[in-house]
C-alpha cells in the first residue's frame, strides 16, 4: 500500500534547520484551538490557548528532560533542548527558563507537516535522541484537525555496548486562571488551583486547572499532561515554598534516579509558578536497541470573546463583552477527555496525517514551493482563525502580538486565500453562507467585514468591489469543487441580488466597464478605471454566468455572458499600453483623489484573471497581452535585492532582500501620493502573481519569486512558517496553494465527477498531493521513452 511514497523526493523537498534559527516556530494546536510553539532548539513558546494572540508568552518550568545511567556509569540529566543559538544576546534568564541546568550542543530541526521532528546533539553522549511533535492534520476532518493539543513522542537508541536506565520527565506549570506576568516575569493568576493524578487504560497524567472562576471567564479552563504505557510516575506538584524550591527539589529528585516521588509536604506556595506537575517515564533500553516514550499535552479553555482583542483598538474599546463557546468546546468535556481521545485514537490520526504528509513531500514541486504549502497551512493552525460552538468558522486578516488584525472574515484579503478550501472546504463553504446569508442585504450590497453575528450590527462603510465580486467567484469554486448543488441553490438568490449590485452600482454608464468608486485591498478607493477591479468583476460575471446557466435561467446567464463580452473588450482597448495595463484615470479625479497608481504597473492588474485560469473559466483579455502584463509585473515589480527602492511605507523586506513590489512606474508618472501600500512587498500578492506566471508559461520566473519569498523567511531572520504582512500568519498568504494547482495543472468539475492534471513542471515524472470535496490522494503521471504517458490517481482518504 505504501509503495507510492517516493521517499527520495520526500528527502530533497526536506530542508534542515539548527538551533541557530532562532526565528523558526512550529505550531503545535488544531484549527480554532490555539497553539503552541515549538522552537528549533527543541524549546516550547508562544501559549497562544487563552482565546487571542500571545506572541513570546512562555509558561516558567514548561519543559522536557532526560535522565540516564548506562551499566556501571554514573547518572546524568539534561533539559531536552539544545542551547538557542541567542543564548549570549540576552543578560538574564528568570528561574522559570531554567537556562542554568545542562543542555544539548546542538539541534537539527525538520518539517515534515504535520510532524515537527528534532534531533538532539551532545559531545560523548551514549544515545541518539529523536523527537516528533505532532497535531493530526486530516484534510477533509475538521473535527479530527481540531484538536487542542498535541503528542510528543521521544526516540531514544542506546548507542553504548551495556544497557542503559533511561527516564523522560516533563514538566507543565498550571495556567489555568492565567491574568498576565508582573515585573519579575511572575504569573498573575485567578483562582483556586488543583492538579489531580488520572490514570486510565495505558495512560497516566495530571489534569491542572482551577475552582472560584465564572464559568465563562476566557481563562477558566484546564491542561493536561500525561504519558503512555508502564513505567510511569507522577509528581503531583512540585513542593511549594518561596524563590525556585519547587525547581531545586524537582531537579534533585529526578536526578537521582529518574523516578519521580511526591513533593515535600511544606508551607504553601509564595508564588503562583509553583502550581507545577510532571510525569516521568522510565526505561531500559538494551545495546542497539531503541524505545519510544510518548507524552501528550492538552488544553481546554471553552469560551473567548468575539472579535476581541483587536488590535486596532484601545482596551477601553471593546465592541462586545458576549462570550462565545469554541467549538472544540463542544467536542470534548475537559483536557483530561481530549488526552483519552487523542491516544486512543492515535493510530488513526497518525496513519492519516502521515498519509497526507508523505503525499504531499512526495510531491515534484520542490522545496520551496512544498515549504509556501506548509506555511500557508499553518495560517489555519494560528489564532487568526476560529469556530465557534455551532460550527461557524471565522478568520482575522492575520495576528498582531497580543491581539487579532483586522476583524471580520475579511473578503478582499480572502479573496486571495485558497488553502482553506481546497483542504477544508466545509470550513470554507460557511464563510460563504456568512457572507451570502448574513452580510448580503435585499439589494445585493454586501458587507466585506463580518459583524453582525458577532457585535450583533453591519460593518458600515460602502462595500469592497474586489471582496464582493470575489465571493461569486469563490462561490462557483466551492460548488465546482464539492458538487454541491444544494449549497449552490441554497446561496443562489443572495448570489443574484449580489451580482446585480455590483452591475448597476460600480458601472456607472453601463458600458460593462466599471468606473465609480472602488473600494478594495488597499484600505483605499480607486476612481475611473482600473483592470484589477474589472478582471475580477469580468470573471464573476462569467463564473455566476455558468452556475445560472446549471441552474436553469438561461436570460440571466446570457446577460451577464453579454456584459462580461463587451466590456473586457472595451478594458483592454482603454487599458492596454502594448506592455500591462494601466489606470484610466482623468485629470480631474487624479487632482481630486490621493491614492491612485495612473501609469503605474500594479502586481495586482490581473488578478481576476489568476482566479479565472484557478477556477477552470478561460482568458477574459487577449492572450498575448494577458501574457506580456504579467511578464510586466515580473520584469519592473521583481527586485533581486531592494537595495535602492526607497519606501516610507510599511517594511517586510529590507535592501539587501529579494521581493516583487505592490507597484512601480517605469515609465515615470508616479502621483505625488500613490496609493498607500505601493512600495511594500506583501507575500500574497507575490504568491498570487507567480501562480500567474505559471498559468502563462513563465515558470521560471515564478519559482524565482517563490524562491525570494523563502529566503526572507529563512529561519534566522524570519520564521518560515509565519508570513506576515498586517500582523502574523497573514491570511493572504494562503494563495500559496494556487502554486500546486497551477503547476499540476489541476482543473476540477465534482458536478459533472470530473477532475484533470496537466503538468508543468518535470512533466516527464510527475507526482503531486491532490484534493477534491470528497477525497484527497496522490497523482502520478510518467513518460516512458517513447513518451507514452501513463497516469495513475490513487486515493488516500475517503469520509465516511
Amino acid at each position: 500500500m505504501d509503495q507510492w511514497i517516493d521517499h527520495e523526493q520526500i528527502l530533497k523537498n526536506t530542508k534542515v534547520y539548527t538551533n541557530r534559527h532562532t526565528a523558526l516556530r512550529g505550531l503545535l494546536g488544531g484549527i480554532g484551538t490555539g497553539n503552541i510553539s515549538l522552537t528549533s532548539s527543541g524549546a516550547f513558546c508562544d501559549f497562544e490557548i487563552f482565546g487571542h494572540p500571545d506572541k513570546g508568552l512562555k509558561l516558567p518550568y514548561t519543559f522536557f528532560s532526560i535522565w540516564a545511567r548506562p551499566e556501571g556509569k554514573e547518572a546524568s540529566a539534561r533539559v531536552l533542548e539544545a542551547v538557542p543559538g541567542d543564548a549570549g544576546l540576552r543578560q538574564m534568564y528568570h528561574s522559570g527558563e531554567l537556562m542554568g541546568l545542562p543542555r544539548f550542543s546542538k539541534s537539527t530541526y525538520t518539517c515534515h507537516y504535520p510532524f515537527h521532528e528534532l534531533t538532539l546533539f551532545h559531545e560523548n553522549t551514549p544515545l541518539q535522541i529523536t523527537a516528533s511533535a505532532f497535531t493530526p492534520f486530516i484534510p477533509l476532518d475538521a473535527k479530527n484537525s481540531g484538536i487542542p493539543g498535541f503528542q510528543l513522542k521521544y526516540t531514544v537508541k542506546n548507542l553504548c555496548d551495556t544497557d542503559v536506565d533511561v527516564s523522560i520527565a516533563g514538566s507543565l506549570l498550571n495556567a489555568a486562571g492565567f491574568i498576565d506576568y508582573d515585573g519579575f516575569d511572575h504569573l498573575r493568576q485567578e483562582g483556586h488551583h488543583y492538579q489531580k493524578t488520572l490514570c486510565r487504560d495505558g495512560l497516566t497524567g495530571i489534569i491542572f486547572g482551577a475552582d472560584s472562576l465564572a464559568e465563562t471567564a476566557v481563562n477558566n479552563g484546564n491542561l493536561a499532561l500525561g504519558a503512555a504505557g508502564e513505567g510511569v510516575t507522577v509528581k503531583e506538584h512540585w513542593q511549594y515554598g518561596g524563590w525556585w524550591d519547587g525547581a531545586e527539589e524537582f531537579w534533585q529528585d529526578f536526578s537521582r534516579d529518574g523516578i519521580l516521588e511526591p513533593a515535600p509536604d511544606v508551607k504553601a506556595p509564595v508564588s503562583s509558578e509553583r502550581y507545577v506537575g510532571s510525569v516521568a517515564k522510565k526505561q531500559r533500553i538494551r545495546p542497539g536497541e531503541e524505545k519510544d516514550f510518548v507524552f501528550y499535552i492538552t488544553w481546554y479553555f471553552p469560551y473567548r470573546y468575539g472579535w476581541w482583542p483587536d488590535g486596532h483598538l484601545g482596551p477601553d474599546e471593546m465592541p462586545d463583552a458576549r462570550k462565545w463557546k469554541n467549538y472544540y468546546a463542544s467536542q470534548w468535556d475537559d483536557s483530561w477527555d481530549v488526552l483519552c481521545y487523542f491516544a486512543d485514537s492515535t493510530n488513526y490520526l497518525w496513519g492519516r496525517s502521515r498519509d497526507f504528509s508523505d503525499a504531499l513531500y512526495s510531491s515534484s514541486l520542490g522545496a520551496d514551493v512544498i515549504e509556501e504549502l506548509v506555511a500557508s497551512v499553518n495560517v489555519l493552525r494560528s489564532c487568526t482563525c476560529f469556530r465557534l460552538e455551532d460550527g461557524t468558522f471565522f478568520g482575522w486578516e492575520g495576528c498582531f502580538e497580543h491581539a487579532g488584525s483586522c476583524a471580520g472574515n475579511c473578503t478582499h484579503v480572502w479573496n486571495y486565500a485558497q488553502t482553506l478550501a481546497f483542504l477544508f472546504p466545509e470550513l470554507e463553504r460557511d464563510m460563504r453562507r456568512t457572507e451570502f446569508l448574513t452580510e448580503t442585504d435585499e439589494n445585493g450590497s454586501m458587507a466585506f467585514r463580518a459583524k453582525r453575528k458577532l457585535e450583533g450590527k453591519k460593518w458600515d462603510m460602502f462595500p469592497a468591489t474586489d471582496g464582493q465580486l470575489g465571493c461569486i467567484l469563490r462561490l462557483y469554486r466551492d460548488w465546482r469543487y464539492s458538487g454541491d448543488d444544494e449549497y449552490l441553490k441554497e446561496l443562489w438568490p443572495s448570489a443574484v441580488r449580489s451580482m446585480d449590485f455590483a452591475v448597476h452600482s460600480w458601472d456607472e454608464d453601463m458600458d460593462g466597464v466599471l468606473d465609480s468608486r472602488q473600494h478594495n485591498t488597499y484600505d483605499i478607493e480607486f476612481y475611473g478605471i482600473t483592470s484589477m477591479t474589472n478582471s475580477i468583476f469580468y470573471a464573476a460575471l462569467r463564473a455566476a454566468a455558468q452556475m445560472a446557466l446549471y441552474l436553469g435561467d438561461k436570460k440571466l446567464a446570457y446577460g451577464w455572458l453579454d456584459i462580461a463580452e463587451k466590456g473586457s473588450r472595451k478594458m483592454d482597448e482603454l487599458l492596454f499600453n502594448g506592455s500591462f495595463y494601466e489606470q484610466n484615470i482623468s485629470p480631474e479625479l487624479l487632482q481630486a483623489h490621493n491614492y491612485q497608481y495612473g501609469t503605474g504597473c500594479l502586481s495586482d492588474q490581473l488578478f481576476g484573471q489568476e482566479l479565472a485560469h484557478l477556477y477552470g473559466l478561460g482568458y477574459l483579455f487577449p492572450e498575448d497581452h494577458v501574457k506580456k502584463a504579467i511578464h510586466s509585473v515580473y520584469k519592473y515589480n521583481f527586485k533581486e535585492k531592494l537595495d535602492g527602492h526607497s519606501s516610507v511605507q510599511r517594511c517586510y523586506a529590507i535592501p539587501d532582500e529579494p521581493g516583487l513590489l505592490l507597484c512601480t512606474w517605469p515609465e515615470g508618472g508616479r502621483p505625488d501620493q500613490p496609493f498607500v501600500y505601493s512600495d511594500e512587498v506583501w507575500t500574497g500578492i507575490e504568491l498570487q502573481a507567480a501562480v500567474h506566471l505559471i498559468y502563462e508559461g513563465m515558470t521560471d520566473e515564478a519559482m524565482s519569486i517563490v524562491s525570494g519569498i523563502r529566503k526572507r523567511y529563512d529561519g534566522i531572520r524570519r520564521n518560515p512558517y509565519d508570513e506576515i504582512e498586517c500582523g502574523h500568519h497573514y491570511v493572504r498568504s494562503m494563495a500559496a496553494w494556487g502554486l500546486l494547482v497551477a503547476l499540476s495543472g489541476y482543473e476540477f468539475n465534482l458536478p459533472e465527477n470530473k477532475i484533470s492534471f496537466r503538468p508543468r513542471i518535470n512533466t516527464n515524472r510527475f507526482t503531486c498531493f491532490y484534493s477534491t470535496g470528497k477525497s484527497w490522494g496522490i497523482y502520478k503521471e510518467i513518460a516512458d521513452e517513447s513518451g507514452k504517458r501513463s497516469r495513475e490517481v490513487i486515493k488516500l482518504y475517503e469520509p465516511h
